[in-house]
């Protein structure tokens, strides 16, 4: 923990690094040639500083097609918080309260609406976190909720939780490939549900209004960790549904962390929005 702070805090030091970010805070998701092209800076500077803020995990990238984009990663500055901001005195801790909040945000950048993006590493290995994306046991500790399917591509998908089971057509696995690539669409928002987390009439109009998303999980071994990308995305300019999964996703994903690297009980899961 105290080598990946080093490094989090080494990047972040770097004013040049800082701009990057910065980029990807006004608009997230960019490729290379987009950061080039903002930035006063030759290629080859920008490609070794986003290697920097990739080793610090600061900077995620998702491959479409041909292009890599860039994407912030809140994960460093929640784990750096969570462990040490009690620890600062009052200004430092608003600084760092203010990045939480910054690479937090800029995941649903209102320049790029369309996708949630979060990368975290896991102590574990890649099949043990395959069981704990699909295994009843596992997501009804983190989650609150099980899957009933069985993951081929094109099967349905039942979620079950909060004494609802919730089906729909159109809730299916779309890819899986075991220990590295599962993807599938978002579920169905219904009265029902509405009634379990205390949604209103209103919201749950708007979100019902919205196209369905979907989410892909991307597992890669990185020797003794996991890196584990999570891309939520199909959304539309202004999503309710995307504004509300953010900070679900990012207790959800700390909470499998924690349940897979420890294997200790979690306190009952609250309802997780999404």
């Amino acid at each position: 923990m105290d080598t990946e702070t080093d490094e989090v805090f080494k990047a972040l030091a770097d004013p040049s690094r800082r701009r990057l970010l910065d980029s990807l805070n006004g608009r997230n998701g960019q490729t290379l040639r987009e950061l080039c092209a903002g930035l006063d800076m030759a290629r080859q500077s920008v490609s070794k500083h986003l290697a920097l803020l990739e080793e610090a995990r600061l900077v995620t990238t998702v491959r479409r097609g041909r292009e890599k984009l860039h994407y912030l990663n809140a994960e460093p500055i929640n784990a750096i918080a969570d462990r040490w901001i009690s620890r600062y005195d009052r200004a430092r801790a608003h600084a760092l309260a203010d990045l939480k909040h910054a690479l937090e945000s800029s995941t649903m950048s209102a320049t790029d609406p369309t996708a949630f993006v979060y990368t975290t590493y896991i102590r574990t290995t890649p099949e043990k976190l395959w069981q704990g994306l699909t295994d009843p046991a596992f997501t009804r500790r983190y989650w609150g909720l099980e899957f009933r399917t069985d993951w081929q591509p094109g099967s349905a998908m039942a979620w079950e939780g909060r004494g609802l089971t919730g089906t729909d057509p159109e809730q299916v696995v779309l890819e899986c490939e075991p220990y590295r690539r599962l993807s599938y669409t978002w579920h169905t928002f219904t009265p029902e549900f509405a009634a379990a987390v205390g949604m209103d009439d209103e919201t749950l109009a708007k979100i019902s209004a919205e196209k369905r998303s979907k989410v892909t999980f991307a597992i890669e071994p990185q020797g003794e960790t996991v890196k584990l990308t999570v891309v939520h995305d199909g959304f539309e300019p202004g999503s309710t549904v995307l504004e509300m999964i953010h900070d679900g996703w990012a207790a959800l994903l700390s909470s499998l962390k924690t349940l897979l690297e420890t294997g200790e009980s979690l306190p009952e899961p609250t309802p997780q929005e999404g």
